[in-house]
């Protein structure tokens, strides 16, 4: 892509990815491996601080609530988003990610500072 010259600057001290794709298209299914490579895998993050949110668009074919993954993706927190149904659903998945990268940030912080103390 040709914002890939972008990408160090993006990824400096970034504590969490979130990946955004269209279930219904196949080529999202193949990118997302490749931007959790990048952005996930070679930073390197914890699965723990990224978020794969599959998006469906208003009324579209829709059974791919049932979208199983392949590995390693299939270990990171996936959640739906269908913003005629169920908004609140994902503003509550949301705010769940955003608390646990405080607290990883938090915690690590800490540790930090207690190496320099002890």
């Amino acid at each position: 892509s040709r914002f890939e010259t972008c990408w160090p600057a993006l990824m400096k001290d970034s504590h969490g990815v979130i990946i955004i794709f269209n279930p219904e298209l196949p080529s999202h299914l193949k990118e997302i491996e490749m931007w959790y490579s990048c952005f996930v895998q070679q930073q390197p993050l914890l699965d723990s601080q990224c978020l794969l949110v599959a998006h469906h668009k208003p009324g579209s074919a829709g059974d791919t609530e049932n979208l199983s993954l392949a590995h390693p993706l299939n270990k990171i927190k996936l959640i739906h988003s269908n913003l005629e149904d169920d908004p609140e659903d994902v503003r509550m998945e949301f705010m769940k990610y955003f608390k646990s990268i405080i607290t990883f940030i938090n915690e690590s912080r800490e540790r930090e500072e207690m190496s320099i103390i002890s």
